[in-house]
Formats: C-alpha cells, structure tokens, sequence
C-alpha cells in the first residue's frame, strides 16, 4: 500500500485507510494484521483481554467479531446502561456493537458505522449469530463516514468509538457529528491512540503507521480542544502505555520497523499513549 504524501487531500487520506482495512477485514490471516497490537498472548483475544475485555463477553462473541484492532474499552468506559441507544464509529467487524447490545439490553439498541464495506458485511454477516446466541434484535451496522454518520440529530445517549477516529483526515467535524447526533446530556466514550509529542516526519509518512492508526494520531491537548469546541463539556482524558517499548513482546510486528525511524534514545511510548476520553452534551 502506498501512502499519501504531504499534498494529498482527504478524501486520498480516507481511500488509503479504507483500502488498508478492506484488506485486514477480507484477511484469512492474523486479525491483528495491519495493527500495531500488543501483547503478550496469542490474537485477538489476548489484545481484548489486557485492554480490560471481559473473557466471558468475549466467549459469547459471534466468530470473527474482535479483530484485534482495539487501542481500549470503550464499552465499559461508557456505563452503558438498559435501554440506551448506542452509536459505535468505525465498529469494524462489531466487537463493541455486539458487547454495548447486549448492555442495552431488548429496550435498547447498538449501531455501527464503518466507511469500509467489506467490514459492514463482516459485521452484518455476525448479526444472525449474535440474535442466536442471546435472542435479542438489537443491533444495527450501517456503511458511512465517521464526519458525516447516517445518523439523525439527537437521536443516540452514548457514542462510542475505539482506535478509530485518530485515522480521520478531519478530526474537527468527527466531534461535531458528534455532538449532533447526541441528545442533550448524552455522553461520549472514546478510546484512541494519542501523542504524548509530536511524531518525527518519517514515522508520521509511513503507509504501516497509518493502517496502524499511528500517523494520525494527534497531541491529548488537541483531541481535548476539538472536543471542547463541538461543543462537549465535562473532558476528561486520561492517557495509559500503548504497549511494551520491546517490540519482540507485541503480537503483530508490522509496527516494529518503525521503532528504527524514531530518534535515537527514544522508545514508542515516549511518543505514543492510549487514551481514554469521556464528555457529555450540556442538557441545554
């Protein structure tokens, strides 16, 4: 895959991305393929469960659902309470959606965009699996953009979204889509990755940084104001390490190259964080 250079717009940005994860989503290989996961176990249940993924929930996942491209746990992180609609951006095969539905329970709903078709079918192809498997009818995956959601104005409670919005070309209007598809008081729960400085010019270039969600991760501080200017309240960000700085420890190595184009005396997680960030919409 190449990669952008300087000069490209977002819509080059977003056929990258969305090329890089038609490719992970149609791979018979790792789930983690294209992704900088970390771990110490083996796939994507062993990414899941450092992340704080329950392995009881997982169990009960239809089959291909945790792709291992999760940077934490949104879910969780969320509170989801009985009958709450839940919007999920950039769900991928569907491992939030189907863990927020069964959360919301019959009276609530989950829905999941995600801008690569391949993932969409994915998703939906695990539908009649998961109605199987806990009789509810719940879930909903629709194709779309993350800055411009086939959502209604106030219509969900909770947003979620999980190692996804770092690789949007305009992070800015992601967080207004947000804040329009809330209802007054509703909340947001994102996990993502995030810088703790600014990236060196040649990891920031690289095609496997990017699929990895790396080159488009921006500064805490940032992701923090583009919330705050959607128009979000009560911020609160709180950043954890990404992974071992020892990339023999990881489960995927397709990040590992990168840790040559960093400066010397440096290790990733001088650079880069996992992030939690939660905020709500003023109830007026």
């Amino acid at each position: 895959m190449s990669c952008p250079d300087k000069k490209s717009g977002a819509h080059e940005v977003r056929d990258e991305v969305r090329e890089g994860y038609a490719r992970i989503a149609r791979s018979a290989g790792s789930c983690c393929s294209g992704s900088p996961c970390c771990g110490q176990g083996e796939g994507a249940d062993a990414v899941a469960r450092q992340l704080g993924y329950d392995e009881e929930e997982l169990s009960a996942l239809p089959e291909g659902a945790n792709m291992g491209l999760s940077c934490g746990n949104p879910t969780a992180l969320a509170s989801l309470q009985p009958g709450e609609v839940v919007l999920d951006l950039g769900c991928g095969g569907g491992l939030d959606v189907f863990l927020a539905a069964r959360r919301v329970g019959p009276q609530g709903r989950a829905i999941g965009v995600d801008m690569t078709p391949e993932m969409v079918s994915k998703a939906r192809r695990n539908t009649d699996s998961f109605r199987r498997s806990c009789g509810l009818d719940n879930v909903e995956f629709r194709l779309g953009e993350i800055e411009h959601l086939p959502v209604a104005d106030t219509s969900v409670e909770v947003v979620i979204s999980n190692c996804v919005i770092n690789l949007s070309p305009d992070k800015p209007q992601v967080w207004r889509e947000i804040a329009r598809v809330l209802k007054p008081g509703g909340r947001v729960a994102v996990s993502d990755l995030a810088l703790l400085r600014p990236l060196p010019q040649a990891v920031r270039e690289s095609a496997e940084a990017l699929i990895g969600c790396i080159a488009g991760a921006v500064l805490i501080e940032e992701t923090d104001s583009m919330a705050r200017e959607a128009g979000l309240t009560q911020i609160r960000t709180q950043a954890h390490p990404l992974c071992s700085d020892d990339p023999s420890q990881w489960v995927d190595q397709t990040f590992a190259p990168l840790v040559e184009l960093l400066p010397e005396g440096t290790r990733p997680s001088d650079y880069v964080a996992s992030v939690n960030l939660t905020a709500a919409k003023p109830s007026t």
